[in-house]
């Protein structure tokens, strides 16, 4: 069975290295998603923390499951419950 197009939205910095980690797994499982940067708007960056409720990025937003953090285990288990 095959994903059905979940929403994904990573809010990141282009410094992050678990951000560009994170994305590269979604690049890697073929999976789209909307990147928001939290250094270009400050209005970004309150999303994240309104979101995951903490100011450490990447937040992981997957059918609105927060996920803090590069946490494949935690993605895998967001994007299966999509399939």
């Amino acid at each position: 069975m095959t994903q059905a197009n979940p929403q994904v939205t990573v809010y990141s910095a282009t410094w992050c290295a678990f951000c560009h980690a994170a994305k590269d797994y979604l690049d890697k499982k073929g999976v789209a998603y909307t990147d928001k940067d939290v250094d270009s708007d400050r209005s970004i960056a309150e999303e994240a923390m309104r979101v995951s409720g903490q100011t450490g990025i990447p937040v992981l937003d997957i059918n609105g499951q927060i996920i803090i953090g590069f946490d494949r285990p935690r993605i895998d288990a967001a994007l299966a419950a999509t399939a």
